[in-house]
């Protein structure tokens, strides 16, 4: 572990702060100190991010995933993280909000390797679906997407998750959201998209499905 890495959850904490964020308590930041090193050691030697970065991983993938999870309305019991890939935001949002019950789905067999070794070493009461998402049934209070393959594609299947009156949060950008929603379909309203840190149009969409079935 680097220096830098050592001290990653004051890294992280300042770099909140800088944005105007409430900084993570102590036992949280020490949790993303930890996720950080195990994820830069499993990507020397497999493709989990394309970004490699320290400070690329927790401006980007952290940050953006930590405010996800405050955004996530309250009053969430089970949430899956569908085609969670390096747990974004999945393993964050257990961090964060340890009061949710997730499920971090991913078919590829290396990266589902790696959520487990993850959610061993950081101690998190999750779990790992390790196949596709369609597998896992409905009831889900909420669904997260971020960085999917055949993201449309995979809305519409996430749609069949959802209990009614549940939620929907898409990591998108501005330029995809509006084919994202037409993807869920009538039975969503959406809030206002919330911008995320770091510009290059990304942005938090959050939707909620309605309890009876449009006409």
């Amino acid at each position: 572990m680097s220096e830098w890495t050592e001290f990653a959850g004051n890294k992280l904490n300042l770099i909140l702060t800088e944005l105007s964020l409430q900084p993570l308590e102590q036992s949280q930041a020490d949790a993303f100190r930890e996720y950080l090193s195990l994820l830069l050691r499993w990507n020397s030697r497999m493709n989990l991010t394309a970004i490699r970065d320290e400070e690329g991983i927790l401006r980007r993938h952290f940050v953006e995933s930590i405010l996800c999870a405050r955004l996530i309305p309250s009053g969430i019991n089970t949430l899956l993280d569908f085609g969670s890939g390096a747990g974004f935001p999945g393993i964050p949002i257990a961090i964060c909000r340890p009061e949710i019950s997730v499920t971090l789905a991913e078919s590829q067999g290396k990266k589902a390797a790696f959520l487990n070794e993850a959610l061993r070493v950081l101690a998190i009461a999750a779990k790992v679906h390790s196949g596709k998402a369609e597998e896992l049934g409905s009831g889900f209070d909420c669904v997260t997407l971020r960085a999917v393959d055949k993201m449309q594609a995979a809305v519409q299947s996430a749609t069949q998750l959802i209990r009614p009156g549940g939620s929907m949060a898409l990591m998108t950008t501005g330029r995809e959201v509006e084919k994202l929603k037409e993807a869920a379909g009538r039975a969503f309203t959406w809030m206002v998209p919330v911008a995320l840190p770091g510009g290059e149009d990304r942005i938090l969409a959050l939707g909620s499905r309605a309890i009876s079935s449009p006409a």
